[in-house]
């Protein structure tokens, strides 16, 4: 659904996105986005961070692998005391 919104930028360039917004898109402080400006029209987009990015890639690998944490855990344990003796 296209919704228009207006906001105001501050003294400073900062603009607030709306809480419903925030709320909607599971946004908070410290987020980063990506603005693209298309001749003076701008799309802002959300950027998951690179660490959740790698992190979803490994989830998926494990669950296909059918491994769970527990086991990934003893596997690094085990590398870990073999490279260290």
């Amino acid at each position: 659904m296209m919704e228009s919104m207006t906001l105001q930028m501050t003294q400073r360039g900062i603009i607030t996105l709306p809480k419903s917004l925030r709320e909607s898109y599971n946004l908070a402080a410290g987020d980063i986005f990506t603005l693209l400006d298309l001749g003076g029209v701008f799309v802002l987009t959300p950027q998951q961070s690179k660490i959740d990015a790698i992190a979803d890639r490994i989830a998926n690998q494990w669950v296909e692998n059918g491994l769970t944490l527990e086991e990934m855990l003893g596997a690094l344990r085990e590398e870990r005391e073999r490279r260290c003796v």
